[in-house]
């Protein structure tokens, strides 16, 4: 009985077969394809295994045919592409978001999409062990509860939390909720990655405006009963400038601030700030922009980063706050100096 349900399973058997031991570079004979069957205990002829074979091309699987010292078969096309592969295998090596477990259970599935031999050239690239990965599991499942609130247009509620440092107990680092451990509700409509980190983009409805959350911090997801809120906000909503105007995904004021760089940055600032950004001549050596940004210190630290090679020119309250900053910072040095 056992043999005869198996019999019934030969065409899948054999793309199985075929699926994970070859490619471009590695084929099988009949005679190897018979000996693989038989280990699934499946006996076949070499006329059924053509007819098979047909079958599965008809089916859209790639099986191509080479003339060696024998025939040989393998499949040519697959939906993903090794160089492909390889490219999703390092995205999800090098994400910060995805925890090292997961890492390796995805990398495990990737590799299903390529011939065995294929996949060995994938356990390679970048090492994931000691890298900084987040220390959230439920951000897998956080994703998928807040791409299924978007498609179903509800708002959602859960808990936020932030990392705090104690000295009391040994486990040093602790989660506290932030608002008291109050859930917050909000109305999911974008998901973003950006600086290695995942952040949801809502409506706050008792703000009444945009905000964006660290989807790793977030825990006890559910969905809402009732409809989300903000569409007006949304209709005109560009993804792309938001992430120019909000340094690290950090929140603040949003200001429109002007700026001159020396004519060497001006690589780092349409990286930052994108082609479409209006230049004007300051002189020979410089130039200026007058863009949107939301201030905050990472802003500053940004502005810090490239030294005298920028000058913040206005609004003054914006150049005061910089003023401000950098005022604090050798403050802490000078101190440390008088000690």
């Amino acid at each position: 009985m056992a043999r005869a349900a198996n019999q019934k399973l030969k065409c899948m058997y054999l793309a199985k077969i075929l699926l994970e031991n070859t490619d471009e570079d590695n084929a099988m004979t009949m005679s190897e394809i018979i000996a693989s069957l038989e280990m699934y205990g499946i006996q076949a002829e070499r006329k059924s295994i053509y007819d098979d074979i047909e079958a599965l091309r008809v089916f859209g699987i790639d099986i191509a045919t080479r003339k060696g010292k024998s025939f040989e078969y393998f499949v040519a096309e697959r939906d993903f592409q090794l160089p492909e592969l390889k490219l999703l295998v390092d995205a999800v090596q090098s994400s910060k978001f995805i925890t090292e477990r997961k890492s390796e259970q995805l990398i495990k599935k990737v590799e299903r999409l390529a011939s065995k031999k294929q996949a060995e050239q994938l356990q390679r690239q970048i090492c994931i062990k000691n890298r900084v990965k987040t220390m959230n599991e439920s951000i897998y499942y956080n994703v998928d509860k807040i791409h299924t609130a978007i498609s179903m247009g509800c708002k959602i509620c859960f808990k936020y939390f932030e990392w705090k440092i104690s000295f009391d107990s040994g486990e040093k680092l602790k989660k506290q909720l932030k608002r008291g451990g109050s859930s917050y509700i909000i109305s999911p409509w974008e998901l973003t990655w950006d600086d290695e980190n995942y952040y949801l983009i809502g409506f706050d409805s008792l703000s009444g405006i945009i905000k964006h959350y660290r989807v790793d911090k977030m825990m006890s997801i559910e969905l809402s009963p009732e409809k989300r809120e903000g569409q007006e906000h949304f209709k005109s909503f560009s993804m792309s400038d938001y992430q120019k105007k909000t340094f690290s995904m950090f929140g603040g004021e949003e200001e429109k601030v002007t700026m001159r760089f020396s004519n060497d940055k001006v690589g780092v600032v349409v990286d930052r700030f994108g082609k479409d950004i209006i230049i004007s001549k300051c002189d020979e050596n410089s130039f200026q922009i007058t863009v949107s940004v939301i201030v905050s210190p990472q802003f500053f630290g940004w502005i810090f980063a490239l030294g005298d090679d920028v000058k913040l020119i206005s609004p003054k309250s914006v150049v005061s706050q910089l003023k401000k900053q950098s005022k604090k910072v050798a403050k802490l040095y000078k101190d440390k100096e008088k000690k």
